[in-house]
Protein backbone atom coordinates (compact mmCIF):
# COMPACT_ATOMS: atom_id res chain seq x y z
CA UNK A 1 0.00 0.00 0.00
CA UNK A 2 1.38 3.47 -0.62
CA UNK A 3 -0.10 7.26 0.20
CA UNK A 4 -1.32 9.37 -2.22
CA UNK A 5 0.97 12.73 -0.79
CA UNK A 6 -1.58 15.15 -2.51
CA UNK A 7 -4.20 13.84 -0.42
CA UNK A 8 -2.23 14.49 2.94
CA UNK A 9 -1.56 17.72 2.10
CA UNK A 10 -4.97 18.34 1.31
CA UNK A 11 -6.01 16.68 4.80
CA UNK A 12 -3.52 18.24 6.52
CA UNK A 13 -4.62 21.76 5.39
CA UNK A 14 -8.08 20.86 6.17
CA UNK A 15 -7.53 20.35 9.55
CA UNK A 16 -5.26 22.88 10.03
CA UNK A 17 -8.13 25.36 8.54
CA UNK A 18 -10.77 23.33 10.85
CA UNK A 19 -8.91 24.07 13.81
CA UNK A 20 -8.54 27.18 13.35
CA UNK A 21 -12.49 28.09 12.80
CA UNK A 22 -12.92 26.14 15.38
CA UNK A 23 -11.46 28.51 18.33
CA UNK A 24 -13.06 31.54 17.22
CA UNK A 25 -16.51 33.04 19.03
CA UNK A 26 -19.15 33.00 16.36
CA UNK A 27 -21.02 29.98 15.54
CA UNK A 28 -21.34 30.08 11.84
CA UNK A 29 -17.29 29.44 11.73
CA UNK A 30 -17.51 27.06 14.21
CA UNK A 31 -19.71 25.33 12.15
CA UNK A 32 -17.70 25.77 9.01
CA UNK A 33 -14.64 24.94 11.23
CA UNK A 34 -16.25 21.40 11.76
CA UNK A 35 -17.27 20.50 8.63
CA UNK A 36 -13.70 21.22 7.16
CA UNK A 37 -12.81 18.79 9.94
CA UNK A 38 -15.13 16.39 8.72
CA UNK A 39 -14.03 16.20 5.19
CA UNK A 40 -10.19 16.28 6.37
CA UNK A 41 -11.10 13.19 8.61
CA UNK A 42 -13.27 11.64 5.74
CA UNK A 43 -9.99 11.75 3.48
CA UNK A 44 -8.21 10.23 6.11
CA UNK A 45 -10.19 7.33 5.78
CA UNK A 46 -9.70 7.55 1.93
CA UNK A 47 -6.49 7.10 2.53
CA UNK A 48 -6.38 4.52 4.31
CA UNK A 49 -7.92 2.21 1.80
CA UNK A 50 -4.93 2.30 -0.44
CA UNK A 51 -5.64 2.54 -4.66
CA UNK A 52 -8.45 2.00 -6.22
CA UNK A 53 -9.43 -1.92 -7.11
CA UNK A 54 -11.82 -3.90 -8.11
CA UNK A 55 -15.26 -3.83 -6.75
CA UNK A 56 -15.30 -6.34 -3.53
CA UNK A 57 -17.66 -9.14 -5.36
CA UNK A 58 -15.95 -12.39 -5.00
CA UNK A 59 -15.07 -13.75 -8.72
CA UNK A 60 -12.79 -17.04 -9.02
CA UNK A 61 -10.26 -15.39 -11.83
CA UNK A 62 -9.44 -11.91 -10.13
CA UNK A 63 -6.15 -12.20 -7.37
CA UNK A 64 -7.31 -11.13 -3.66
CA UNK A 65 -4.73 -8.51 -3.78
CA UNK A 66 -6.80 -6.66 -6.72
CA UNK A 67 -9.60 -6.06 -4.47
CA UNK A 68 -10.74 -2.81 -3.10
CA UNK A 69 -11.26 -2.65 0.61
CA UNK A 70 -14.93 -1.80 1.80
CA UNK A 71 -14.24 -0.72 5.09
CA UNK A 72 -13.29 2.69 4.94
CA UNK A 73 -16.06 3.53 2.63
CA UNK A 74 -18.12 2.31 5.23
CA UNK A 75 -16.74 4.03 8.07
CA UNK A 76 -16.73 7.23 5.42
CA UNK A 77 -20.66 6.89 4.85
CA UNK A 78 -20.66 6.55 8.82
CA UNK A 79 -18.78 9.48 9.20
CA UNK A 80 -20.98 11.63 6.48
CA UNK A 81 -24.26 10.72 8.25
CA UNK A 82 -22.75 12.00 11.61
CA UNK A 83 -21.11 15.41 10.31
CA UNK A 84 -24.68 15.40 8.60
CA UNK A 85 -26.52 15.31 12.22
CA UNK A 86 -23.73 17.67 13.78
CA UNK A 87 -24.15 20.38 10.91
CA UNK A 88 -28.06 20.25 11.65
CA UNK A 89 -28.02 20.46 15.30
CA UNK A 90 -25.51 23.47 14.87
CA UNK A 91 -27.31 25.12 12.21
CA UNK A 92 -30.27 25.11 15.06
CA UNK A 93 -28.64 26.36 17.58
CA UNK A 94 -27.41 29.29 15.05
CA UNK A 95 -31.08 30.25 13.60
CA UNK A 96 -32.20 29.92 17.55
CA UNK A 97 -29.25 32.56 18.67
CA UNK A 98 -30.05 34.76 15.78
CA UNK A 99 -33.74 34.83 16.47
CA UNK A 100 -33.40 35.04 20.12
CA UNK A 101 -30.14 38.01 20.74
CA UNK A 102 -29.80 39.49 16.61
CA UNK A 103 -26.37 37.84 16.70
CA UNK A 104 -24.09 34.50 16.25
CA UNK A 105 -21.05 35.42 18.17
CA UNK A 106 -20.92 33.22 21.70
CA UNK A 107 -20.54 35.73 24.58
CA UNK A 108 -18.82 35.84 27.80
CA UNK A 109 -20.62 35.49 31.03
CA UNK A 110 -20.04 36.24 34.71
CA UNK A 111 -18.80 33.17 35.57
CA UNK A 112 -16.01 32.73 32.55
CA UNK A 113 -14.48 36.37 33.30
CA UNK A 114 -14.12 35.11 37.28
CA UNK A 115 -12.53 32.16 35.92
CA UNK A 116 -10.06 34.12 33.48
CA UNK A 117 -9.19 36.50 36.66
CA UNK A 118 -8.28 33.72 39.35
CA UNK A 119 -4.80 32.52 39.50
CA UNK A 120 -3.70 29.86 38.31
CA UNK A 121 -1.91 28.52 41.79
CA UNK A 122 -3.97 25.83 43.05
CA UNK A 123 -3.21 24.94 47.04
CA UNK A 124 -4.23 21.46 46.58
CA UNK A 125 -2.18 20.84 43.57
CA UNK A 126 0.89 23.09 43.51
CA UNK A 127 2.07 22.61 46.96
CA UNK A 128 5.32 20.96 47.76
CA UNK A 129 4.76 17.63 48.61
CA UNK A 130 7.43 16.26 51.38
CA UNK A 131 9.69 13.47 50.44
CA UNK A 132 8.13 11.06 52.90
CA UNK A 133 4.02 11.45 53.47
CA UNK A 134 3.86 8.64 55.55
CA UNK A 135 3.50 8.58 59.38
CA UNK A 136 4.63 5.15 59.54
CA UNK A 137 8.62 4.71 60.25
CA UNK A 138 10.39 2.95 58.08
CA UNK A 139 12.31 -0.79 58.33
CA UNK A 140 15.35 1.39 59.48
CA UNK A 141 13.85 3.66 62.21
CA UNK A 142 11.96 0.80 63.65
CA UNK A 143 11.16 1.79 67.49
CA UNK A 144 10.45 -1.88 69.07
CA UNK A 145 10.44 0.08 72.87
CA UNK A 146 7.19 -0.78 74.74
CA UNK A 147 4.40 2.13 75.91
CA UNK A 148 6.04 3.17 78.91
CA UNK A 149 9.54 3.93 77.13
CA UNK A 150 8.40 7.00 74.88
CA UNK A 151 11.53 9.11 74.39
CA UNK A 152 10.82 12.67 74.70
CA UNK A 153 13.36 13.07 71.64
CA UNK A 154 10.82 11.12 69.14
CA UNK A 155 8.53 13.42 67.74
CA UNK A 156 6.65 11.57 65.30
CA UNK A 157 3.44 12.53 63.85
CA UNK A 158 1.66 9.52 66.02
CA UNK A 159 3.93 9.89 68.88
CA UNK A 160 4.01 13.15 70.16
CA UNK A 161 4.57 14.29 73.92
CA UNK A 162 2.45 16.31 75.50
CA UNK A 163 3.91 20.57 75.78
CA UNK A 164 3.98 22.33 79.22
CA UNK A 165 2.49 25.80 79.01
CA UNK A 166 3.86 28.16 81.44
CA UNK A 167 0.76 29.78 82.70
Amino acid sequence: MSVNLTLLIVMGALFAAGIYLLLERSLTRVLLGIVLLTNGANILLLNTGGYAGVAPLYEENIPTDAYNDPLPQAMILTSIVISFAITAFLLGIIYRSWMLARQDEVQDDIEDRRVARQSSYDVEDDSEVPLETSEFLGPDNLDFSGPGDADEKDETPGNRAPRETGR
